[in-house]
């Protein structure tokens, strides 16, 4: 299939097509402009008419038209038919019959069993560092409260994956730890790593979750206006499995909290954890010649679109023009590479629908925490659906720089 046959698909899926008495009518792939493709297949757009063959828009009004018949009235009926994308049953069903085991499994070898050091003096054994981790990460994923969690804490016992089960205000003093945060951050990237061989083409967007559940309701019944407070995640994923290569959890809000400084470290802890990067994307509010550089120099190119007010002037950076012409005189090729960017979105979609969009937790530390390992929990849940799909090997035992 070649690139106008592709960018048919697209527009068949994404962009407004209208039947006319002798043909059609395509709005373009970048404008509100639209193309008359006659019912040989014959556009007026300059591609065709140079070329003299079938254009992209064209193809769009190929695969957006299955079947024309004729009612007995004699009427003409066009059916038609959008594009959709075949699901891998066989392997979205076996994922989803054997997540929660196969989740135990992938945890349990996922954490690392520190040498614990013997105890010495009076009092109860100290819970082991793994067992607090691995109950804080089910406790996640099960969505319960701390205490009616404690039914699955007791299965994960039973079936040798906790030594020593904590009780629940022991899982809860955990979450808070500050020193928990690091800890998370590289189980994400050690959870990601065993994808490096399938995502080249990455993405990176923020998101914020709640912190409470304060609704509508609430307003209309009460006449108060109450606000949610929000925790921002900001992440790097790949575009292809969706997995979350990086990420820094910060207040949505004051210093320090904007989205563009995180695009370098994020795309930096991507490459170091293995990853090649070949193409990554953002929005424009990531757009600055520190940013193109940065993915330069880690082997990739950044497609982000430039702000109305943003010139061509290199000031330092020579890629930096390249790309700003390059976006403007070539946007339909710009705008394909750029369109990977929906994924990042998807991914964040994902992950609120399966591990809910509010945290629990009260203290500001606790809700990074439960933040980080919502994100550790995603990564399992997508490591066990690839190795269903792409038959990717789940080896935890590689070191992440």
């Amino acid at each position: 299939m070649d690139i106008r046959e592709q960018k048919g698909k697209l527009i068949a899926r994404t962009r407004t097509i209208k039947k006319l008495d002798d043909g059609f009518a395509v709005q373009s792939q970048n404008s509100k402009r639209f193309y008359f493709v006659d019912g040989n297949g014959v556009c007026n757009c300059p591609d065709c008419q140079t070329r003299g063959t079938k254009c992209k828009h064209g193809y769009a009004v190929q695969f957006f038209l299955q079947k024309i018949t004729t009612a007995k009235n004699g009427a003409v009926v066009i059916q038609t038919k959008r594009l959709t994308y075949p699901q891998a049953w066989k392997a979205y069903n076996k994922s989803q019959e054997t997540e929660k085991t196969r989740f135990l499994e992938l945890l349990n070898d996922l954490i690392e069993t520190p040498v614990e050091t013997e105890q010495r003096g009076r009092g109860q054994p100290k819970i082991s560092e793994h067992d607090l981790l691995f109950s804080s990460a089910l406790k996640v994923y099960s969505q319960f409260s701390l205490r009616r969690f404690m039914s699955d804490l007791n299965e994960a016992k039973e079936k040798g994956f906790v030594e020593k089960k904590p009780c629940f205000a022991s899982v809860g003093h955990f979450i808070q730890k500050e020193s928990l945060a690091p800890q998370l951050k590289r189980l994400i990237q050690k959870s990601a790593s065993v994808l490096k061989s399938v995502e080249s083409k990455f993405s990176i967007d923020s998101t914020g979750f709640r912190t409470r559940h304060f609704s509508p309701y609430y307003q209309e019944k009460h006449g108060e206006t109450k606000e949610n407070r929000f925790m921002k995640l900001h992440a790097v994923i790949g575009c292809k499995t969706n997995i979350i290569t990086a990420c820094e959890v910060t207040e949505a809000d004051g210093k320090g909290t904007g989205d563009c400084p995180f695009l370098q470290p994020l795309a930096i802890e991507t490459a170091n954890n293995g990853f090649e990067i070949k193409e990554f994307t953002a929005d424009m509010a990531y757009s600055s010649r520190e940013s193109t550089e940065a993915i330069s120099k880690l082997g990739g190119t950044a497609y982000i679109p430039y702000r109305s007010n943003a010139t061509g002037n290199s000031r330092g950076s020579l890629l930096w023009s390249k790309m700003f012409h390059y976006f403007q005189f070539n946007r339909e090729k710009f705008m394909a590479h750029y369109h990977t960017r929906s994924n990042v979105e998807s991914t964040f979609g994902a992950l609120k629908a399966k591990f809910n969009d509010c945290l629990k937790s009260k203290t500001l530390m606790a809700q990074k925490n439960e933040l980080l390992l919502k994100v550790l929990c995603f990564n399992i849940v997508q490591v066990i659906h690839e190795t269903n799909e792409l038959g990717v090997e789940t080896n935890f035992n590689q070191r992440v720089a």
